[in-house]
Order: structure tokens, then C-alpha cells, then sequence
């Protein structure tokens, strides 16, 4: 099966620490581009993202946002120093004994205490492991999309390749009328400059001239080029350059074929391939 470039995924889970949400976005890329959108408490696992990544995908411009939503609503969970506090309590015990008509201490100055109150930092073995459980789902999500977007690319390119073939095999029989155009405007053009089109010597150079024309070998290469685009379709995995390159070849010939041209019938039939290799190299290029 073959892959689109072309994906979206969203995924989202709930851990003990808080909401982890994954998105990734993909378009195409000659290569394989990774960008990250991570907050601070997340950016040391950015190495490990990019290698889960890299074992899933090949090609293509990924965006990858990795964000938490902590359970106190969006700052590190938090918690009191019970410890600190009896000694607080202690001390104020104590100070009371020395000064029965000092204040006590309230609730407020004891939260105000410098280290009553402390964040409870979320450990990064329990963050990498949530964040990459979470993108390797993400994942799955995405290679999805792109299988299923392949899908529909590959029955395209086969249908395409279906009507150049159509396309070519209209040529082959125009050939004989195709060499005989060719033998008629020379005959004209030398008439018209005065030469003998009957003498013996022009009515050779006339014959190799019209086999130089001769798209018969343009015709068998387009039809090699496109047996192989479709071997490659149906062989699926990661083709698109391979296919990219098929789809140069097949202009070239195609190109070849419309310069030979001396009848408006081969003249359209080139036209109509080049269209149909254009149609297929741009939708190529969204193939991984």
C-alpha cells in the first residue's frame, strides 16, 4: 500500500498529573521535516519524539504539538510542607510561653511562610512515558490517514497510467501516415528550392530522414515507463521519488513524440499524454 504525505490526528488521555494532548499535521516534503511545538516542561522530550517519529514516517513536513493541562488547571499540582507547619506551631508555642500577650499565628502568615507551600513537580520518567504512549497512538492515527488517502491516490495513478497506455496505442497504428507526412513537405520544400526530389541520392536521404522520425522507439519507451509505474503502484511502500522520476521519463518521450509530430492527430494524442503525465506527477508529489 501506498502513502499519502497528507495527514491529521489529534489524541488526548488523561494521567494522574494531568491531560496530555497530542496533534499532528503532515503535508508533503522531499524529506522528512520535523517541527515541534512543545511547552518548557516538555521540550527534554523532543529527542525521544523525533525518534518515535522517524521509525513510523519517512517523507513528508511534520508539525507536532505536545501540550498539558495540569489537574490544579494549568500550573504543576501542588502541596504543604506538614513538617514545616508543626514546627511552626511549636515555635509559636514556644514564643507564647515567653510572651503569653504576643499574637498567635494565623492561617494565612503560616501559608506565607517561605517553603509551606511547594509545587510537586510531575518526574520526566512519568512524563516521557505518558507523552510517547500518547504519540505512538497519535501515530497510528496518522499513518491511517495516509494509507487511506494513499488508497485513493493509487486507484488515481492506475487509472491514469489506463489512459496513456490508451493514448500511445493510438499512435502505433498513424506511424506509415506519420512517415508519409514527413516525405510529402520535404518532397514540397526541395521542389519548391528547385531540387530534383526524383533523383535517386535525395529519394535516400528522404527515406533515412523519415526513419529518424520514426516514434516507434518513444512508443515502446512510454509503454516500458508506464508498465513500470504500475508495477511500482502495486508493489506499494515508499515510491513516491521512485514514481517522480518514472513521470520525468514519460515527459521526455512524450515531448519527443509531439516534436516528431507531422499530423495534427499524433500532434493531439501528445498533448493528451502530457496532460495525463502532468495530472499524475502532481499528485505524485503527495505520495511518501
Amino acid at each position: 500500500m501506498i502513502r499519502s504525505m497528507t495527514g491529521y490526528a489529534v489524541t488526548s488521555r488523561e494521567w494522574a498529573f494531568g491531560v496530555l494532548n497530542v496533534e499532528l499535521r503532515s503535508v508533503n516534503h522531499r524529506y522528512l521535516d520535523l517541527q515541534f511545538r512543545l511547552g518548557d516542561e516538555l521540550r527534554p522530550l523532543e529527542p525521544l519524539m523525533r525518534e518515535a517519529i522517524g521509525r513510523r514516517l519517512t517523507r513528508g513536513k511534520v508539525d507536532c504539538r505536545l501540550h498539558l493541562v495540569s489537574h490544579d488547571g494549568g500550573g504543576k499540582p501542588i502541596h504543604v510542607d506538614t513538617a514545616l507547619i508543626r514546627q511552626l506551631a511549636e515555635l509559636n508555642r514556644q514564643v507564647k510561653e515567653c510572651l503569653p500577650a504576643g499574637r498567635d499565628l494565623d492561617v494565612g502568615e503560616v501559608l506565607r511562610w517561605p517553603g509551606v507551600i511547594a509545587q510537586q513537580a510531575v518526574s520526566q520518567e512519568q512524563l516521557q512515558s505518558a507523552a510517547i504512549t500518547l504519540l505512538e497512538s497519535a501515530l497510528d492515527e496518522l499513518c491511517t490517514t495516509r494509507e487511506r488517502e494513499g488508497e485513493r491516490l493509487n486507484a488515481l495513478l492506475l487509472d491514469r497510467v489506463v489512459q496513456a497506455e490508451a493514448h500511445a496505442s493510438q499512435v502505433r497504428p498513424l506511424v506509415p501516415q506519420l512517415q508519409q507526412a514527413f516525405r510529402d513537405k520535404l518532397t514540397a520544400a526541395l521542389k519548391e528550392a528547385g531540387a530534383d526530389a526524383d533523383n535517386e541520392r535525395v529519394r535516400q536521404e528522404l527515406t533515412l530522414f523519415a526513419q529518424r522520425v520514426d516514434v516507434d522507439e518513444e512508443l515502446s519507451r512510454l509503454q516500458t515507463h508506464l508498465d513500470e509505474a504500475r508495477r511500482v503502484l502495486q508493489q506499494g511502500g515508499v515510491v513516491g521519488k521512485r514514481l517522480d522520476f518514472l513521470m520525468q521519463e514519460l515527459h521526455r518521450e512524450a515531448n519527443t513524440l509531439g516534436s516528431k509530430s507531422a499530423i495534427a492527430e499524433t500532434s493531439r494524442l501528445a498533448m493528451e499524454l502530457k496532460i495525463l503525465i502532468e495530472q499524475m506527477r502532481e499528485q505524485i508529489q503527495n505520495i511518501e
